[in-house]
């Protein structure tokens, strides 16, 4: 394994880096350094000895092989959203891909090729420029990198399935500084081990998807309840989106009310359940679809509207942006079950910081329709996704907002599937984590694609799986 350099790089060395790489490359002592190792998990404080931003592939490819040249350890930086923060390295070489942020679309055969800095944000717009998008994701700052090598699911995926299923090849550079191309043809175990395995077989420097129609308008928005009434719309929510069809995506999350223009001043900073919901599809048809779900109960505000999609994709940005301390747990279930609805609700009411949310994703359809070793990820079956996402700011509070995220994640336990997100992964998951994520068998098999791609572990910074020995 490729180990962390314990000493300051020489100016020779740093000469020899710049050799040939046409990107940025920042040091500790130059302006602009500690905002380039900053990410979005404010709890994570890492310093790289160096902190490269590659133009294209041919600068990663100079990257890596000066790290390894060096045993420097090596973290890779799309989206740097990810909760654990392995996109920075302490003492190492950070590869940070935020340059390389192109989105070019096809539209007459319904591809795009996007490079890895690029957030689903710019994703949206290029794409829904054209009356196409991808889908995936439920804030647009992520990254789309992290996303995709994770699985991806979004508003859409209950119609039109995860990131990784409308993945259709990969461009990366490997653990010897080499460039290869992943697909269904050319290197498909790979390509396979791509879809879901995380970041563990090389710097992705492009990806090809697959894109589907969608107009620019979609029906979206929030309907938000009283947390007393909870349980029970929790229960009809989760019955209608059963009779709804496939283009119902559904979120519901348990919060302090943020100051939102579309909530009753009163409201402000109590806890409420909020029902966000977008129709993937032509809007007429929303009206009748949402139906069923609006007419739950007696919402303190419903701003469920026509909206462009790009715009409602990053309605709750702000709720999950920078700057504070993250820790998340995640669960999949089977079914929102009337044992599961009571353990998050009773939970809930010990929510502290105004920044902390249980969010709860509708899955299936689509994504329940491919089949299950056709990629890495392991949850197909699962209706709902849960994430205990724990938010606040001061250091010291650290102790009490993991306790009870980790407390709730034991309390649900029971009524879960025993499966996690591999992209939600804490950094205290570790190994287990990772097994919870992929299960036995479909972690085998990508130890042996790691063996063949990366024997050395080179890039272990991520929800590591072992090369298979």
């Amino acid at each position: 394994m490729a180990v962390q350099a314990n000493q300051p790089l020489s100016a020779d060395e740093i000469t020899v880096l710049r050799t040939g790489f046409r990107g940025d490359i920042l040091l500790q002592t130059d302006d602009g350094y500690d905002e380039a190792r900053s990410i979005w998990n404010a709890a994570i404080d890492r310093h790289p000895a160096v902190i490269v931003r590659p133009l294209g592939a041919a600068d990663v490819m100079v990257a890596v092989r000066f790290a390894r040249e060096r045993s420097l350890e090596i973290s890779m930086r799309g989206g740097g959203h990810h909760v654990a923060g392995h996109a920075v390295t302490d003492g190492g070489l950070m590869i940070d891909c935020s340059a390389m942020k192109s989105v070019r679309v096809d539209p007459d055969g319904r591809r795009a090729w996007v490079e890895p800095g690029a957030l689903l944000h710019d994703v949206d717009v290029e794409t829904q420029a054209h009356g196409l998008v991808l889908p995936g994701g439920f804030i647009s700052l992520v990254g789309i990198a992290g996303l995709t090598l994770g699985g991806g699911f979004g508003y859409l995926s209950r119609s039109l399935g995860l990131t990784i299923d409308n993945l259709r090849s990969v461009e990366l550079v490997t653990a010897d500084g080499e460039f290869v191309t992943a697909s269904e043809r050319e290197n498909p175990d790979l390509f396979w081990a791509l879809r879901g395995g995380g970041g563990n077989f090389g710097v992705v420097t492009a990806f090809e998807f697959r894109l589907h129609e969608l107009e620019p308008t979609v029906l979206a928005g929030p309907i938000v309840y009283d947390f007393a009434d909870a349980p029970e719309v929790m229960a009809a929510v989760t019955d209608a989106l059963r009779a709804g069809p496939d283009e119902i995506g559904c979120v519901m999350g348990i919060r302090k009310a943020p100051p939102a223009p579309f909530l009753p001043e009163e409201v402000h900073g109590e806890l409420v359940l909020m029902v966000t919901v977008m129709y993937g599809g032509d809007v007429s048809a929303g009206e009748g679809a949402l139906a069923p779900i609006r007419a739950i109960g007696s919402p303190i505000a419903d701003a469920v509207g026509p909206k462009p999609y790009a715009t409602f994709q990053t309605m709750f940005d702000a709720a999950a942006g920078l700057g504070a301390r993250n820790y998340w747990k995640t669960h999949y279930l089977a079914e929102m079950s009337e044992e599961a609805i009571g353990v998050i609700c009773d939970r809930a009411t010990d929510i502290d910081s105004p920044e902390t949310a249980i969010g709860m994703m509708a899955l299936g359809r689509e994504i329940a329709r491919r089949p299950a070793d056709s990629t890495p990820y392991q949850h197909r079956d699962a209706e709902w996704f849960v994430v205990v996402q724990a938010r606040w700011r001061e250091a010291d509070e650290d102790e009490t907002h993991i306790g009870w995220a980790r407390e709730l994640f034991e309390d649900l336990a029971p009524h879960a599937t025993g499966g996690v997100y591999l992209n939600a992964t804490s950094p205290d998951e570790g190994e287990a984590g990772v097994h919870d994520a992929l299960g036995a068998e479909t972690y085998e098999r990508l130890a042996t694609v790691k063996a063949q791609w990366d024997p050395e572990n080179v890039f272990h910074l991520n929800p590591n799986v072992l090369p298979a020995t």
